[in-house]
């Protein structure tokens, strides 16, 4: 159950990141007289092109064709997933300062690994 907390706190998290930008990017062109203008926008960011990546990897990589069997579908569609959380984890660890954060991303790396090999391997042996 942890494990299933992980992932989805790092794709909330994620998802969250991904909102912001293009409310941020299309108010940061605009400003009112007497005003500064609005800051750079969080989009160009190199931590925030990691993440998209990330998310665009991991989306696409869920692009299968669903075979009408929920055990291997939701197996197919869960090792993307769960690499998109090594991806995003990974860019914590490389942009992140929060050392409790990191612990975490270190956690949901391996935890990740374990469970991709594990899902890996129930479909050498039951997908058809």
């Amino acid at each position: 159950m942890t494990q299933f907390r992980n992932s989805l706190l790092v794709t909330a998290i994620a998802a969250i990141l991904m909102a912001g930008a293009p409310a941020m990017a299309q108010n940061a062109g605009q400003h009112q007289h007497g005003q500064t203008a609005a800051p750079k926008p969080a989009g160009d960011s190199p931590s925030n092109a990691a993440y998209k990546a990330s998310h665009d990897k991991m989306m696409k990589g869920m692009e299968v064709p669903l075979t009408g069997d929920a055990d291997v579908d939701f197996v197919r569609n869960m090792i993307p997933h769960h690499q998109g959380a090594i991806d995003m984890a990974e860019v914590e660890l490389k942009h992140g300062k929060n050392p409790a954060l990191k612990k975490m991303a270190r956690k949901i790396i391996a935890d990740q690994k374990k469970e991709i090999a594990q899902m890996e391997a129930w479909l050498k042996k039951n997908a058809k």
